[in-house]
């Protein structure tokens, strides 16, 4: 969320060179080898020590002469529950972040932090946004900026003394020249400089980054002969631990340790939700929850809802009973929720739309950014907000088609070039638009993924698909979720019968899953329902995460069969890792599932085994589109043809009275150029030339 485009350049250089967490430790025992004498800090992200785990981390890094850490995305809040009394058992510190714009009961909570247990410092971010220099700022703005950077400053030093401790305090971001330190060195200890030492680095090695290094300091570094004692080490109480967990645990689901909120305190939530100006990103997602507790039950907001969902978006959308398919399975019927039948074609427009509405409501944001393009700019082009979609660039390739309908309906679409340019990148990259300009800007997420409260947000607008499938299945033409035209389902939910020599054969709830907000939406209804078996379909690429010999691969986005628990875009959920933390590539025909992770609840609903989680492959999900296809006349798209495919199976396997209900939720216009494609068929779109293709491919088609 906070890395700038030099940073993560040199992540993807150093991963790609074989850099291993173990390495960055042992740079730091041959530094101490070599007689620095300075402390030394580690600077990361939160799930590299989760990966190698918090107390073992910081005792190597203890025995290798490090003497703490600086984790952007652990707050305070999550950073007492493993990190902090790790830290303190082998005397490190832990260097929390403040903001230009930090309120006063944020910055008390920051100078305690930094001096519990092991005193350290405090680390103020100079501006929003994210790292890099800043060439170009103009005076006046930079005029402020000192200012508030200042204050900021001043605030921490005063909260530290109430608290009986001399905190030093330095600034980073923007710092490039020897000017700049000496403008933020009038009131601060020291400063962080990153992204133009990387630069150098890349320019002319180490002895580019030296010459770099003494020309920022003024000079070569002496060490003060004047020797200063830190503050005493202080103990937090049983209490206090409890009640920082306990402000933690509200953001999992359940009982789990899935979700959470691990966001960098480093930008401004102003104006957006509650009209307060001195208030950091944690802070504002405190806000987003309480305004959309508050929205959810507002009985205006739920009526203008249900009325763009009827009105704009289409709903209900229609329960479907695939007679031809069943016949072709010869096994249990199958039935869709026919959620591509929604306005631009799939159940995106439902959380676009919800979303989008709150931002009108709230009446301060000018740009929605999100991934989920067309849905979000038909939303926005609706309700009058600015829209800015980022796609990773292969995703614009795949989605063309797409791409165009965005900018037709006034979006601005960025393609994301970045790391495997997929989206995990166009994630990353909307993330930092947000907090640089999260003044005027509401990030629209795309799926039920990122901290809390968006996982809830997203599963709340989305639960309008399983609330309508339940009653449709039942009938219902009355009720809170019934409606007059319910009247063609089977008329039952699914009735757990013991069959097969005493087994439990459940009729079933099928989707698929990349980050997992259609399949959220459609289960969520079905959850309290014991005798529903609910089945999510994962992206399992070339082979699975298998090939044919049983080795491993990374060619597919089935986070929930062979991830490992960790931290991202904000959240504790499933992921597909490297041993020491590194977050993989993927792949997936898809673009819709390939992703690295998955929704936080999605990982609770596994582990506690209330939903099974399987995967199917590119060509099994190229099959069932064609096989849908042309059994009932409705083209699905990739996403949904993945749980498709395990519809068949689980149907071919099941008796003919029972059920399997999936949710159909894209149709796949969108994805025809990356179909024909990947069967080999070459489609020429201008039309001059379109009827000698065609007689060209007449004997391929025919032969397919």
């Amino acid at each position: 969320m906070a890395d700038g485009s030099a940073i993560e350049a040199a992540s993807v250089v150093a991963i790609k060179n074989g850099t291993l967490y173990s390495d960055v430790i042992d740079f730091a025992r041959q530094a101490r080898a070599k007689g620095l004498k300075v402390p030394l800090l580690l600077m990361g992200y939160y799930n590299s020590f989760l990966a190698a785990g918090c107390e073992e981390t910081c005792k190597e890094c203890s025995a290798a002469g490090i003497d703490g850490f600086i984790i952007v995305d652990l707050p305070v809040e999550e950073s007492w529950r493993i990190m902090a009394p790790a830290a303190a058992k082998h005397n490190l510190s832990l260097v929390p972040l403040a903001s230009p714009t930090s309120g006063l009961e944020r910055i008390q909570q920051v100078a305690e932090a930094a001096i519990n247990p092991t005193p350290g410092m405090v680390y103020v971010v100079s501006l929003l946004g994210v790292t890099g220099t800043r060439e170009s700022e103009q005076a006046e703005a930079k005029a402020n900026r000192l200012k508030e950077c200042q204050a900021v400053v001043e605030s921490v030093r005063d909260a530290a003394k109430k608290l009986g401790a001399e905190l030093p305090v330095v600034v980073g971001f923007g710092i490039s020249e020897r000017k700049h330190v000496e403008e933020f060195g009038a009131f601060a200890d020291g400063c962080v400089v990153g992204s133009r030492i990387i630069q150098e680095l890349g320019k002319g090695g180490v002895a580019a980054a030296g010459a770099l290094v003494n020309k920022l300091s003024g000079g070569p570094l002496a060490l003060t002969s004047e020797k200063v004692e830190p503050p005493a080490k202080r103990q937090r109480t049983a209490a206090d631990l409890e009640q920082q967990k306990k402000h933690a645990d509200k953001w999992n689901f359940g009982n789990s340790v899935f979700g959470g909120r691990f966001i960098p305190v480093l930008a401004l939530f102003s104006r957006v939700v509650l009209a307060r100006s001195q208030e950091t990103l944690m802070v504002a997602h405190h806000e987003l929850e309480e305004a959309w507790a508050k929205w959810k039950i507002d009985p205006v907001f739920k009526a203008e809802l249900a009325r763009l969902r009827r009105d704009f978006i289409g709903g209900p959308t229609p329960l479907y009973f695939a007679k031809r398919l069943t016949e072709f399975c010869g096994g249990a019927q199958i039935w869709f929720k026919r959620e591509e039948l929604a306005h631009t074609g799939a159940h995106k427009i439902n959380n676009a739309i919800g979303q989008a509405l709150l931002v009108s409501r709230l009446q301060e944001a000018e740009t929605g950014a999100g991934q989920h393009g067309v849905a979000t700019a038909a939303a926005c082009a609706l309700l009058d907000l600015e829209c800015v979609v980022y796609m990773g660039e292969i995703d614009t390739e795949r989605q063309k088609l797409n791409c165009f309908r965005m900018r037709e309906l006034g979006a601005t679409v960025v393609p994301v070039k970045s790391g495997s340019r997929t989206l995990k990148d166009a994630v990353n990259e909307a993330l930092r638009d947000w907090v640089t300009n999260i003044r005027t800007t509401h990030y629209i997420i795309g799926s039920a993924v990122g901290p809390h409260p968006f996982p809830d947000i997203v599963r709340d607008l989305q639960s309008v698909i399983g609330n309508e499938a339940r009653a449709q299945m039942l009938n219902q033409t009355s009720g809170e979720f019934g409606h007059p035209t319910f009247t063609n389902g089977p008329g039952r939910l699914p009735v757990l019968e013991l069959q097969l020599a005493g087994d439990d054969v459940k009729d079933l709830v099928v989707a698929c899953v990349g980050g997992g907000s259609n399949a959220i939406g459609m289960f969520n209804a079905f959850l309290e329902d014991k005798e529903v078996r609910i089945i999510g379909v994962e992206a399992g690429g070339e082979h699975g995460p298998w090939l044919p010999d049983g080795s491993d691969t990374d060619k597919h986005s089935a986070t929930l069969t062979k991830g490992t628990v960790g931290v991202l875009h904000g959240s504790r959920t499933y992921l597909l890792q490297s041993p020491d933390g590194q977050i993989k590539e993927t792949h997936s025909i898809s673009a819709g599932l390939d992703y690295p992770g998955v929704g936080p609840q999605h990982a609770s609903l596994k582990a506690c085994g209330r939903v099974e989680y399987v995967f199917a492959t590119d060509q099994q999900a190229l099959d069932a589109m064609r096989t849908v296809s042309r059994k009932e006349g409705i083209v699905p798209a990739l996403e949904p043809s993945h749980a498709l495919h395990q519809t068949m199976e689980f149907a071919k396997s099941l008796p003919k009275d029972k059920i399997v209900l999936v949710n159909l939720c894209g149709r796949g216009d969108k994805d025809m150029l990356h179909v024909a494609k990947a069967r080999g068929v070459v489609i020429d779109t201008a039309p001059w030339r379109s009827c000698r293709r065609l007689d060209q491919n007449t004997q391929k088609n025919k032969e397919e």
